[in-house]
This record gives structure tokens, C-alpha cells and sequence, in this order.
């Protein structure tokens, strides 16, 4: 006979090998026995073991590190000289590289220098010698230099050249009555003591290969192609202009192929296309072998995210010529700076961007659409690589389309979603509305605390003087922003979750309803964003899409009514969109690193860095986070990420965060040897002084205060910028202009100078009682500024400069750039001003003269060149004597 713990010993632990009749029993031994390997390895009690919580995370990591980046930084195999045989119509990478080498050896080619006035020109002369004399006799190639003066407005500065040159390789069939061409433009010249081979020496040995291999190609030309090597776009922009408005051929050109660069080797990425022509991205989506594009990039270039231009813009904007605007941005660390040399390009690089220029040049110039391409001006498009493998396209209108459609079948399958919830738990569609729309909320708080820690630790590295600790470790930015970030996306409901622990409703179903909230909380972003004209919302879309693709998976097949197994076609289906993201987010990291580098003293560049990761962040870790609330010790391995955090803080406090490395990742200063010249009403000097002008390029300035000879006698300008025009100044350009506030001065011996601006008075002419007419001529170096300023209540009432500033009502003081290539004769000018108060007494106006000798190193006194040495040698400065001079009329 039993007793009664011996019984409850048989019920707690059953016998599987003794028969019983009890249903208890049977069903506990069911369960089991039936248990898959897949539960006993990976849950416990319900939810998933914490110890593959790492591996979850980590896998997500891994398929960054082994897939995302490798498909960015895939290049193609270069094609050798001694392999041409095997290749006789294709672009060959070796001799593209040894074009660049003999353009690169006549050294930095600035406007108005030896090397980019005659001797760059007799380079390209040479080449088209070489052309004519080996070109199928099928074609006809015609060469012409160009020299041409102009002026226009960019930016908030009048641009005015004089004497600038290009060079100019038509290629065509002969006797061709064709007035459709296509223009291909790169440019020659470099910055200050810039080699400038990648910016843009690379793109021109490309184009001269391109020239080559169709001028013996058989394949017909349907129209003639234009071959701009413009002289002069550092300046900027200045040949293009030029060009588009004055030569003989501009006429013709109905399509264009801008190449230029923002770093130095990489592939080239497509950014602009059209405007409102999407017949070119059809032909580039099927000519290219090599796709890599995005409407992203365009409109972050477009709304001005993006510290630089192209000639494209002269293009659109003056000539009305639709296009496609290209640019390498790999190691943008050299960009502009005496590191830009040719022995660290790839020659893969010249065989991915050279066999996609050909093909592209080939396509567009037998279009059909070429030869009237307003017929085809049917609105923007929305375009994409993906993984540099194919290229997705669409119009503007089909993108609308898609967004709304995906965006409204995700609310449709989530409300689904709910509505199979009821059926399985018995509840209330009400009480799973409710909890939707409690989770609803706790998912908007997530993003919100999400976003302010990870501000939070933007301002918190500047507070400790450590921005940019990423700058040369981009790793840093993991530890330092996604692990915030993702922490406040996962402790939020986490937090909720726990409150509610006693809640009856599955785990599983609350997180699968947090998801969705998630779905939709994108779908209405992306809604938003569609009906706001944003294109780029594809992007929100796509995360949208494979959500709902996996959820329309688990719901057809029923896993979504189990705890955990819906994990593995949500997993499954989140893994393209992550890798693509990731393949984007790392070009965006390659190409925004470098740059923040160049946006100034004033901004916070870790800021930039944050709002990013925050995008990024929401798109794949808004859909992955959440899901650590299933493993065991859920909030102990979310509040590991900030223990992750703590450490790469300490990472970014040693030499590992230090931004910069000599000749790899350095900083940048632009210092000008400067002597400032004021002079009061009676022409008499009232004041005097010579140094040195910096402009620090980017938020650590404090980093060479250790180093820098006189630093301790550095000033900044603040008063200056309130008393004197524009900080009293030799101001190179607009960027300078904006950024003239964080200046430094240090006080230092005299320039050297050969001769200095001068501005004369050849006539003065009063017009009437209330308007006076000034004469004026001014000579000097090649790179000058004028900066004009009318004083007291007087007007510009009219001036021989380009008339938009007066038309538009610009505020004084007006900057106007000037330089000149082959034609140094002085530059004369006319002003008009109007005094309403008839009473001309006092001074009518002050102006600034601004002397710049930019590429002769032989001005450098030795004092200057001991100071310049004083920069650690992580310091790219790049320098040049100065003059500056005011006077009152």
C-alpha cells in the first residue's frame, strides 16, 4: 500500500516506462518526449537562454563586418597594357594610371601658375597628337583651347575671372551633320600645393583613355562627344562657366557627364542625375557594369549636407544641359591636401569608373532622346545600387505609389496581426487595441530616449574635448553611439515589460505587438516623408517591406501564435534589409568621416555623426532591439551595452581617440602670412599689422596648442568682426567668409611680398544731386578679393560687376572674387552709389583689397617657414602670404 508523498513523487517526476492511466501524466510525458532539440538547446522556461543573447547581437555585427563592407570596397580586376590584345575595346586601367602620373609630374596646377597655364595645355596638345595620328579613319577628332573672361554669382560672392584656359577633344563621325553632343567634364587644376590626383587628376586620365579607346574603336558614334579638360573649377567653378556660356560648341551640348572627386581612389558614386530627365538613368542602369548610386546621396547634396560643389551646378543652372553628376569619395582624409597623390589610388579604381565612363559615353551618345531631350523631361526619379551588384530605378511617381501601397498593406497586416491575437487568447479586439496602442507609445518614448542618450553622448564627447575620437578609428562610433542608442530603444520597454510582469497576456504576443508598432511607427514616417516630396523615403520603405514580408509569413503559416519560432522568419526576413543599410550606412561613414574634417571650428561634428546613427539605428535596430526582451536576464544584457559604452569612452580617452595620423588622417589649417593695412579718411594709416591669419578646418584647434610657435599670443577676432568689414580679413573665398568668426591671430613678423593690390582712382563723376559715379582699376596677384562697402545711408545703385547682388538686394559689405590665368592686364570696374542725403562730405564708401600669392612657396620668408614647421606633423597647413589693405572714398 502507498503512501501519499509516494504518490506525489510519481506525479512530480513520471515513469515513462511504467504504465499509467492518469491524462496529467500522459500529457507531461508527451511534452517530454516531444521536446525538439531546437527548444532544449536554445529556451528555458519560455524564453530563449541568456547566453545566446551575444551571439544574436554579434551575428548582426559579423554580417556588417564580412558582407556589408566587403560589397562597398569591391573593386574590379585592372586590365593590364601587355593584356590589350585579349581587350581591344576596352578600357585599360594601367595606361589611364600612367596618364595620371605624367599629369601629376608637372606638380600642383593652381590657376595662374606655370604648370596649369602652359604647361598642363602642352600636355593635353600632346595627347591629341597621339589621338589624330592613331584614330579609325571612320572618325573625325577636332582640339581647341579656349581662353575666356566672365563673371556670375555664386553663393553669396560675385566670381570673376580673367584669362582662365580649357581644353577642349571633340570626337565624332565624320562629316556629321549632328547638333546633338554630349559633353564629358573633369577638371585639371589643383588647390595650393595640391598634387591633386585624386581631386580630380584621376577622372582625367580616365577621360583620356576613354578618348583613346574610342578613337580606335569600330563601334559607331551616333553623336559627337565633347571632351571638356577645364583649367579652372578650384576657383570655383570658373571654366565650366566659361565654357557653358561662351564657346562655340555649348550650343550643341545636350547631355552631360560631370566626373570630379572628393577623395582620392574608391568607386565613383552616381549623386546627381537630371534634373527631371529619368531617360538617363535608364540608359546608366544599362550600360554600366559596375552600378553604384543614390538618390540620397543627390538630395543630402541638393539641400547643401554636403561641404562641396561641381561643375554640374554651372551646367544645370546656366546652361540648362541635364546630366550626371559623379564623384569618387573614397579617403577623403587626403582631399585637398599635398597627400593627394597618385601612388595611393588603386588601379582598380580606374578600371571600375573607366568601364563604367565608356560604357556610359557609348550609350548617351547614340540615345535616340539625345537629340531632343526636353521631349523627355518627365519628372525626378528614385535610384539605387544594390551592393554595387544592380541598380533599382524608378520615377518619382511610381516611388509615390510604392510607399503608399507598402505603407498601407504594413497597417493592414499589423491590424491583421491584432485581430489573430484575439482569436488565440480569447481577449477583446479592444484590449488588443489598447495594449497597441500602450506599446504604441512606450515605442515612440523608446525612440526618443534612443535619440537624446545618443545626443546626449555628442555633446557630452565635446564637453571633454574629445569630438571626432572616431575620426581615424571609425570603430569607436559603435561603442560610443549605437550602444546608447540601441540601449534606449531596448530598456524602455524593458522597463514596461517588467511593470507589467504579472500581465497574463504572452510574452511573446507583447513583443510581437511592439514590433508592429514599430512597422508602424516607420509606415507613418514614411508616409509623411513621401507626401513632403522626400524620395529618399525608399529608404523607411524597404524596412517597412521586409517586416511586413516576414510577418505575412508567420501569420500564414502560424507561427506567429507561438511564443518563439515567429523569431526565425522575422530574423531571416530583416537580413537583407540590414545588409543593405549596412552597405550604405559604411559608404555614408567613409564619405562623412573625412569631410567632417573640413566643416569648421563653430560645428560640433560628432553631432553629424550621432543624427546619423540614429537613422541608421532606427531602420535596423528598431526591429532587432526589442527582441532581447525574449532571452532570459533580459535587462542585465541590455545594460551591457552601456558597460560597452564606459569602455570605448576609456578607448577614445587614449591614443586610440586621438583623431589624427601624419599623411593618412590629418588636420587641417589654412594659415596666411598676413600683413593688414587700414587706412582712415585722409588716407593716412591708422593701423598696422602684421602675422598670421589661421583658419582652423575643423572642431579640435586646441590640438596644436602645444606645439605652435607664439601660440600663447593668439587672439581671437571677435572685436575685429564687430568694428572692421568683415573682420578686417584677406578672405580667399565664400567658405572662408562664413567661417571668419573662428579665426586666429597670431601677431608675427612682415610678409615678403614682390608687389602689393592696388586699387586706383582713375575717375570720379558726380551724376546728380543724390548719385555719384566712381572709376576704378585694380592689379595685383592672380587670386584677389574686393570686398565693397557703402557707409552711412548710401546705396549701390548700379556697378560693372555682375548685377544680381543689387537685383536681389544682397546686404553689404559685397565680396567679389577675381582672379586671372593667361591675362594679368588690370582689372577696371565702375561703381554708382546713391546719397539721399545730397550731403557727400563724409566718406561714401570703404573698400577692402585682398592680395593672395597662393602657389610660388619661393615668398615664404624663413620666419614663415619656421612657424609652418612648428605644426605637429599630423597637420596639413596649407599656406600662402597675404595682403590686405582697406581705403575710404
Amino acid at each position: 500500500m502507498s503512501s501519499k508523498g509516494e504518490v506525489r513523487r510519481r506525479v512530480m517526476t513520471p515513469n515513462t516506462n511504467t504504465h499509467t492511466s492518469d491524462p496529467l501524466l500522459q500529457q507531461r510525458g508527451a511534452e517530454l518526449r516531444t521536446r525538439s532539440i531546437w527548444q532544449r538547446v536554445f529556451v528555458e522556461h519560455g524564453k530563449l537562454k541568456w547566453y545566446w543573447a551575444p551571439v544574436f547581437l554579434a551575428s548582426w555585427v559579423l554580417l556588417y563586418f564580412f558582407v556589408s563592407i566587403p560589397a562597398y570596397h569591391r573593386l574590379p580586376k585592372p586590365i593590364n597594357i601587355a593584356d590589350e590584345f585579349r581587350y581591344p575595346d576596352r578600357f585599360i586601367a594601367e595606361r589611364a594610371e600612367q596618364n595620371l602620373a605624367q599629369l601629376i609630374a608637372l606638380g600642383p596646377r593652381v590657376v595662374g601658375s606655370e604648370a596649369n597655364e602652359q604647361n598642363a595645355i602642352k600636355y593635353f596638345q600632346r595627347k591629341l597628337k597621339d589621338l589624330q595620328a592613331g584614330a579609325n579613319p571612320a572618325l573625325e577628332i577636332e582640339g581647341d583651347v579656349q581662353l575666356a573672361s566672365g563673371s556670375y554669382c555664386h553663393w553669396d560672392m560675385v566670381n570673376m575671372y580673367q584669362g582662365i584656359q580649357n581644353f577642349l577633344i571633340k570626337i565624332g563621325p565624320k562629316d556629321t551633320n549632328s547638333t546633338s553632343y554630349l559633353l564629358v567634364n573633369s577638371h585639371f587644376d589643383s588647390v595650393p600645393h595640391g598634387k591633386g590626383a585624386g581631386d580630380d587628376g584621376t577622372m582625367v586620365a580616365i577621360m583620356l583613355e576613354t578618348v583613346r579607346v574610342l578613337s580606335k574603336s569600330d563601334k559607331p558614334l551616333r553623336n559627337p562627344v565633347v571632351f571638356l579638360f577645364n583649367g579652372a573649377e578650384e576657383n570655383p567653378l570658373q571654366a565650366s562657366h566659361a565654357f557653358i556660356t561662351q564657346h562655340k560648341w555649348a550650343k550643341y551640348i545636350k547631355a552631360l557627364i560631370n566626373l570630379d572627386s572628393a577623395g582620392s581612389g574608391g568607386r565613383e558614386i552616381l549623386f546627381q542625375s537630371g534634373p527631371n530627365h529619368p531617360w538617363l538613368m535608364k540608359h546608366y542602369r544599362r550600360a554600366v557594369m559596375h552600378p553604384y548610386a543614390s538618390t540620397v546621396a543627390e538630395e543630402m547634396f541638393q539641400r547643401h549636407f554636403i561641404p562641396s560643389d561641381t561643375d554640374f551646378r554651372i551646367f544645370r543652372d546656366h546652361g540648362r544641359v541635364p546630366g550626371l553628376d559623379m564623384a569618387h569619395q573614397y579617403n577623403g582624409y587626403v582631399y585637398h591636401t599635398r597627400f593627394d597623390v597618385p601612388e595611393i589610388i588603386p588601379r582598380g579604381t580606374f578600371q571600375h569608373t573607366g568601364d563604367n565612363v565608356l560604357a556610359l559615353v557609348r550609350e548617351i551618345a547614340n540615345a535616340p532622346e539625345l537629340e531632343d531631350p526636353s521631349r523627355y523631361s518627365e519628372g525626378h526619379t528614385v535610384f539605387f545600387d544594390v551592393l554595387g551588384r544592380s541598380l533599382v530605378f524608378y520615377s518619382e511617381t511610381e516611388g509615390i505609389i510604392v510607399n503608399i501601397f507598402v505603407s498601407l498593406v504594413a497597417i493592414a497586416t499589423c491590424t491583421y496581426s491584432f485581430k489573430q491575437m484575439t482569436h488565440s487568447t480569447g481577449t477583446k479586439f479592444g484590449n488588443v487595441a489598447n495594449r497597441a496602442l500602450t506599446l504604441f507609445g512606450v515605442q515612440v518614448l523608446a525612440v526618443i530616449t534612443a535619440t537624446a542618450l545618443c545626443f546626449f553622448m555628442a555633446f557630452f564627447m565635446d564637453v571633454l574635448h574629445m569630438p571626432m575620437s572616431w575620426f581615424t578609428n571609425s570603430w569607436l562610433i559603435m561603442g560610443l553611439y549605437f550602444c546608447p542608442l540601441f540601449f534606449g530603444f531596448a530598456i524602455v520597454p524593458a522597463i514596461y515589460f517588467h511593470l507589467q510582469r504579472r500581465d497574463r497576456f504572452p510574452l511573446g504576443y507583447r513583443v510581437q505587438i511592439l514590433l508592429h508598432c514599430h512597422c508602424l511607427f516607420l509606415a507613418f514616417v514614411t508616409l509623411i516623408a513621401t507626401i513632403a516630396g522626400i524620395r529618399s523615403a525608399f529608404m523607411l520603405m524597404i524596412a517597412v517591406l521586409f517586416y511586413t514580408l516576414g510577418l505575412i509569413v508567420n501569420l500564414s503559416t502560424k507561427l506567429h501564435n507561438k511564443s518563439l519560432p515567429w523569431l526565425i522568419p522575422h530574423i531571416i526576413c530583416n537580413i537583407p534589409p540590414f545588409i543593405f543599410y549596412g552597405y550604405l550606412s559604411h559608404g555614408f561613414f567613409v564619405a562623412f568621416i573625412p569631410m567632417t574634417g573640413r566643416f569648421g571650428a563653430s560645428v560640433n561634428p560628432d553631432l553629424i555623426i550621432c543624427a546619423f546613427t540614429v537613422g541608421v539605428g532606427i531602420l535596423t535596430g528598431g526591429f532587432m532591439i526589442p527582441v532581447l526582451n525574449l532571452f532570459h536576464k533580459s535587462k542585465t544584457i541590455i545594460c551591457s551595452l552601456l558597460a560597452f559604452t564606459a569602455l570605448f569612452l576609456i578607448f577614445a580617452a587614449t591614443p586610440i581617440g586621438f583623431p589624427y595620423r601624419p599623411e593618412t588622417n590629418i588636420q587641417r589649417f589654412s594659415v596666411l602670412h598676413t600683413r593688414r593695412v587700414f587706412h582712415d579718411e585722409t588716407n593716412n594709416v591708422r593701423r598696422l599689422e602684421t602675422g598670421y591669419f589661421i583658419l582652423p578646418q575643423d572642431r579640435r584647434t586646441y590640438s596644436v596648442k602645444n606645439h605652435l610657435l607664439n601660440m600663447s599670443l593668439a587672439q581671437n577676432l571677435n572685436k575685429d568682426c564687430e568694428t572692421e568689414m568683415l573682420c578686417g580679413l584677406p578672405l580667399y573665398n565664400h567658405r572662408w567668409h562664413k567661417a571668419r568668426a573662428s579665426s586666429l591671430w597670431i601677431p608675427g613678423p612682415d610678409p615678403k611680398f614682390d608687389r602689393v593690390p592696388e586699387v586706383k582712382l582713375l575717375s570720379k563723376n558726380q551724376l546728380s544731386k543724390t548719385s555719384i559715379r566712381y572709376e576704378l582699376e585694380l592689379s595685383g596677384p592672380d587670386h584677389m578679393g574686393l570686398y565693397i562697402n557703402p557707409l552711412k545711408d548710401r546705396e549701390m545703385s548700379s556697378w560693372s560687376f555682375h548685377y544680381s547682388p543689387l537685383r536681389l538686394g544682397w546686404k553689404p559689405p559685397y565680396f567679389i572674387y577675381f582672379s586671372y590665368g593667361k591675362d594679368s592686364s588690370p582689372l577696371k570696374f565702375t561703381l554708382e552709389l546713391e546719397n539721399p542725403s545730397e550731403d557727400w562730405s563724409s566718406p561714401i564708401f570703404e573698400i577692402g583689397i585682398a592680395g593672395h600669392w597662393n602657389h610660388d612657396e619661393s615668398a615664404h620668408t624663413a620666419e614663415f617657414k619656421k612657424f609652418l614647421q612648428s605644426f605637429p606633423k599630423y597637420v596639413d597647413a596649407i599656406a600662402w602670404p597675404a595682403y590686405y589693405e582697406t581705403r575710404l572714398f
